[in-house]
């Protein structure tokens, strides 16, 4: 690696730090951070905060004030070169004096990808790009496959014991795993549009399926609750508490009116679904998700969502956390419920593996 690589990679990696701070915030915009370096010093820094404030080069270039005339510029994402909620960044960019623009990754969406980029270029600044270029395509991972297809980028999470349940025979899933994969499974909440379970997690565990965290407000997503016949309880914890996130119940077409109506009247929002063998189509509710502006959706279970989910090619991405404790039996309840290939060479493929400890705890995650 050359030195400049070097220097580049060193403060875009502050750039993509920077950008971390904004998730959970800025959906359906990407997290991006930006940074201004003048005679080797950062000048001026700053991140995307929520949708609808501020960009990040905007952020940097206020924060550089007039150290910014003259100086480069890191940003994880190449800068907009048009008008949205709020004005180009490439106006400020210009505007501000910056000489330089040093980019992470293009902008993925098809129709102005490259376009902010060339501008620059095309009233002299000179313009690097491919700078921790991988790093900031995983940072924003959900954002671009929902701009590229449309669709959330699912993430199925999981806790199970040694030998692969979630649950003994009894239904019996508390406290698998420990405090601090909960509370790592919090920011994930978090970070994400929707959380979706099927109709016997809310009867047997009665989740509230809200945020929970200690540093900072979360932001609770969307509750999905996959019932074909709507058989929930009037009195399950997801309809009755004061998130500002809507409970969505997915029925099928044979579910009962009046069902339908107590929901709707207790402030649910309910969408029909096609079904197959009694059980929703998933392939079609991750269309219909765009509705509501799911860009991220976590599925936290049962085994039957899960199962679904995995042979319907609808999941991104898999995390399982193993926790230290064998049931010894095979009474449990597994991970995955449903009907599995003949052979083993069938099985589906994890890729770009990744491990992680919390605790007593080993997290495994990997790409579908």
């Amino acid at each position: 690696m050359t030195d400049e690589n070097a220097m580049h990679s060193h403060f875009m990696k502050m750039a993509l730090d920077l950008a971390e701070k904004g998730r959970g915030f800025t959906s359906p915009n990407p997290m991006v951070g930006a940074v201004a370096v003048k005679d080797g010093k950062v000048v001026g820094s700053g991140w995307h905060k929520k949708a609808g404030l501020a960009h990040a080069e905007v952020n940097a270039i206020d924060d550089a004030k007039e150290s910014a005339r003259g100086a480069a510029l890191y940003v994880t994402l190449e800068p907009c070169n048009h008008t949205g909620q709020t004005p180009p960044c490439t106006k400020k960019i210009l505007d501000a004096g910056i000489a330089k623009v040093i980019v992470a990754a293009n902008d993925p969406n098809p129709g102005v990808r490259g376009g902010g980029n060339e501008f620059l270029r095309s009233k002299g600044i000179e313009v690097v790009t491919g700078i921790l270029k991988d790093e900031s395509e995983t940072l924003n991972e959900v954002f671009n496959k929902n701009i590229l297809t449309g669709r959330p980028f699912v993430l199925v999470k999981c806790a199970a014991t040694l030998d692969g349940r979630i649950a003994t025979r009894t239904g019996d899933a508390g406290w698998i795993s420990n405090e601090a994969s909960h509370k790592y499974v919090h920011q994930l909440r978090h970070s994400l549009d929707g959380i979706m379970v099927g109709a016997n997690t809310v009867k047997n565990d009665d989740p509230s399926l809200t945020t929970r965290l200690e540093a900072i407000k979360g932001k609770d997503p969307a509750r999905i609750i996959l019932d074909a016949n709507l058989t929930i309880s009037a009195n399950a914890k997801v309809l009755h508490h004061k998130s500002e996130a809507p409970t969505i119940l997915v029925c099928g077409k044979d579910a009962p009116g009046n069902k339908r109506k107590q929901f709707a009247d207790m402030g649910a929002e309910i969408i029909e679904c096609p079904t197959f063998e009694g059980r929703i189509d998933l392939e079609i509710l991750m269309e219909r998700l765009s509705d509501f502006k799911i860009t991220g959706l976590l599925i936290e279970g049962g085994s039957q969502v899960i199962g679904s989910a995995l042979r319907a090619g609808i999941v991104d991405k898999f995390m399982i956390f193993y926790a230290p404790k064998i049931l010894g039996a095979d009474d449990g309840i597994p991970v995955c419920a449903g009907k599995g290939p003949d052979f083993m060479n069938q099985a589906l493929k994890l890729s770009r593996i990744s491990t992680r400890r919390f605790g007593d705890d080993i997290m495994i995650a990997g790409y579908l």
